[in-house]
């Protein structure tokens, strides 16, 4: 076990070394699946390597709770789910398309509309 100090930035998890200011690596939180393990400890492991898991163990089952929250919203896919509901749902209340005054394309605006997941 080594202590770690982590830091989320959008998509990526930068682990730091406890007394250095340069992050010693990065997880990219796609295709990831985040699970409790214990009381205090969540782990992250990739689809591409299931045998692989990075353990992490927090002060309080708080503090582990808000870190696999923050996780599971941290990826691309739970951002596009997201921008497809919100957009159905403004579309519904408002009969207009949210992202028309973005310019967006209908081919864009269908295959967002549209894919399954």
């Amino acid at each position: 076990v080594k202590k770690r100090l982590v830091k989320l930035v959008v998509n990526f998890l930068f682990y730091f070394r406890t007394d250095e200011a340069e992050p010693i690596g990065a997880l990219l939180l796609e295709h990831c699946r985040i699970t409790k393990e214990e009381e205090n400890v969540f782990s992250i492991s990739f689809v591409e390597e299931p045998e692989r898991k990075y353990c992490f163990e927090c002060d309080s089952e708080e503090q582990c709770q808000e870190w696999i929250e923050a996780l599971k919203r941290a990826s691309y896919e739970f951002l596009r789910r997201s921008l497809i509901f919100y957009r159905n749902e403004i579309q519904k209340m408002t009969g207009k398309d949210p992202l028309e005054q973005y310019g967006i394309s209908e081919e864009a605006r269908f295959q967002l509309g549209t894919r399954k997941q």
